[in-house]
């Protein structure tokens, strides 16, 4: 995992424009399906995704009449985003910075969604940050990792690849050790889903805000 860091580096920053092809590739052609998955656990009006990307889970909660607000590290993820929701007709609210320190105003949002992001995601201070711009009983919806589970040949082949480079930490469905801890230390209540699609499944974390963070007794 370490070795590719670089790698991954790339492909987010200079090498960005191959990244929904890479991502196609590697996910067999779910990637887009994976991020939509997150949709129904998402509550408004207005909702922040960290780590954005290319801008296609941007556009799909605009289409949702979301208020949409997006932030990346990357200018060049953030180009393709801005780009993605000015040809889609929708509002480009987006910022560049770091998920442990978020340019929001504190209680601004009624959730904060992040699909396949990298470990900063799990920092106390990221935590913290996402707590304080949410509002009252908000919501921290995380997709952090899918696992192909179809037998066919290709699918196996991914599967595996998936878990040399760390993408899929063990089987399908591993919970790895300390996971709720984190979010409860933080001050979430957490819970969590596996969903299961048609070659696939996903880890979908819902941590909600508890009342002792926003001063309820």
């Amino acid at each position: 995992m370490i070795l590719l860091r670089p790698l991954y580096y790339l492909l987010y920053h200079q090498f960005a424009w191959t990244y929904d092809f890479v991502a196609a590739i590697v996910s067999l052609g779910q990637w887009q399906e994976w991020e939509r998955a997150s949709l129904p656990y998402v509550e408004g009006p207005s909702v922040l995704e960290i780590g954005h990307g290319p801008g296609h889970l941007l556009v799909a909660l605009s289409e949702e009449g979301y208020r949409v607000f997006g932030l990346d590290e990357s200018r060049f993820m953030s180009h393709q985003a801005g780009q993605r929701l000015k040809r889609a007709g929708m509002p480009i609210r987006l910022s560049r910075g770091y998920a442990q320190h978020l340019p929001f105003a504190g209680m601004a949002v009624q959730s904060v969604v992040s699909t396949f992001p990298s470990e900063y995601i799990f920092d106390p201070d990221t935590l913290e940050e996402v707590s304080r711009v949410l509002s009252p009983g908000g919501k921290l919806i995380l997709l952090p990792w899918a696992w192909i589970t179809g037998g066919s040949v290709p699918e196996r082949l991914a599967a595996g690849l998936a878990r040399v480079t760390g993408e899929a930490p063990g089987p399908a469905g591993f919970i790895p050790t300390g996971l709720k801890e984190r979010f409860q230390e933080a001050g979430f209540e957490v819970t969590w889903e596996f969903l299961q699609l048609r070659s696939s499944a996903l880890l979908i974390v819902i941590a909600t805000k508890t009342p002792l963070r926003f001063g309820v007794k």
